[in-house]
């Protein structure tokens, strides 16, 4: 499953595991091979100027999820040899406001960034946070998703 990165801020990190991390959630949530999505880092700027354009919100935050297809969890469609792949969307994250979040928390930096990536996939796979049922199905797909990759859930 292509899973592309880019990091387009100042303090380039390395990206192999999550790479690896957002590849292995795909796997898990049983997504076609065949699928493809595209997770960025980016500085505090770019993201006020993305969370406001997206959300309507000021000031920058950890993860936005542009999905491209609207997805159900563990609905997804299977790709056929001769369409296109599922375009599942782009994750977006600030590294510089998950650091801040992971030193508030006492957190190690590397397990907040696996949470963003996991958080900002399942939102990817449809998954949400908005109804208090629905919050508690990703928090446990999160633990679950984190607990197989090694990463601590805070």
């Amino acid at each position: 499953m292509p899973v592309e990165l880019s990091d387009e801020q100042d303090d380039p990190l390395e990206s192999s595991q999550l790479l690896s991390l957002a590849d292995m959630v795909l796997r898990e949530e049983r997504v076609d091979f065949g699928a493809m999505l595209s997770i960025t880092f980016v500085g505090p700027e770019e993201m006020s100027d993305l969370n406001h354009r997206y959300l309507g919100k000021e000031g920058p935050t950890d993860v936005l999820s542009l999905p491209i297809e609207d997805l159900e969890p563990g609905k997804y469609r299977s790709r056929s040899k001769e369409g296109p792949p599922l375009l599942v969307g782009d994750v977006v994250i600030c590294p510089t406001v998950v650091r801040a979040q992971a030193d508030v928390a006492a957190v190690p930096f590397d397990d907040e960034m696996a949470l963003m990536v996991v958080h900002g996939v399942l939102h990817l796979l449809g998954y949400d946070h908005e109804e208090e049922t629905d919050a508690e199905q990703m928090e446990q797909r999160e633990r679950e998703l984190l607990a197989l990759a090694g990463q601590e859930f805070r």
